[in-house]
């Protein structure tokens, strides 16, 4: 089967398929993903002593992988012969899932290192890290959580372009069912993203944030497939 051309691909897909010299499958590409940062995680743990951090971490990741893999599900459904040309476009070629990752993690920086400093003591980033946190774990930590937001981002669109596309057009049964289960994937991994609330439980803002986040992309996309079901040939 030949590659989707650009256009027709996620910004992570884009990124993976463009390196120089390199062919990945998606299935070794997961593996690197989660391997790398796994390992990272876990040396900078040892180094620093801090055992709760790779914990976090390690969930961390772990949600982000699956994330990848649900994106990969998606959009090889979401490629159908059947399925409409400007729901294609509006998925992939927006890159608005990118715009909504950066606002996502914006807010999160801001929230971890200025809202959470003036009412917590200690901080999220304290009860991880210890007073004085190491350079390098600050840097990786960001970068895991880039990876999550990326994920989150790819969720919320994910869900309203369903939502669109259910509402604006009709369609036979086969490719109903292919659009469920895009639908259902998008629902699955936001139900993954509960994995962060039992280290939340002591940070109401993150915690309403994440478990807000998983209903509304739970009730788009539930209402997606029931738009699709009210369909009939």
């Amino acid at each position: 089967m030949a590659r989707p051309e650009y256009g027709e691909t996620w910004v992570y897909e884009s990124i993976v398929g463009a390196l120089p010299g390199i062919a990945i499958g998606p299935r070794s590409a997961l593996v690197l993903q989660f391997a790398g940062f796994e390992v990272a995680i876990l040396g900078l743990a040892w180094v620093y002593a801090l055992p709760q951090a790779a914990i976090a971490g390690t969930v961390a990741v772990a949600v982000a992988t699956v994330g990848s893999a649900e994106m990969l599900r998606i959009a090889r459904l979401a490629r159908g012969e059947d399925v409409p040309d400007a729901y294609r476009r509006l998925l992939f070629s927006s890159s608005i899932e990118v715009v909504l990752a950066v606002l996502a993690f914006v807010a999160l920086v801001t929230h971890l290192f200025v809202w959470d400093a003036r009412v917590a003591s200690p901080t999220l980033v304290e009860s991880l890290f210890g007073p004085d946190p190491p350079v390098l774990v600050v840097y990786l930590t960001l970068l895991v959580l880039w990876d999550v937001c990326y994920r989150i981002g790819t969720g919320w669109w994910a869900s309203v372009a369903a939502l669109w596309r259910s509402a604006r057009f009709r369609f036979d049964a086969d490719t109903r069912r292919r659009l469920r289960r895009v639908d259902l994937e998008t629902a699955g991994f936001g139900l993954v993203q509960l994995a962060f609330v039992p280290f939340l439980l002591g940070q109401r803002v993150l915690l309403v944030a994440v478990v807000g986040h998983v209903v509304a992309v739970t009730a788009v996309t539930g209402l997606s497939v029931v738009l699709l079901q009210n369909q009939s040939d």
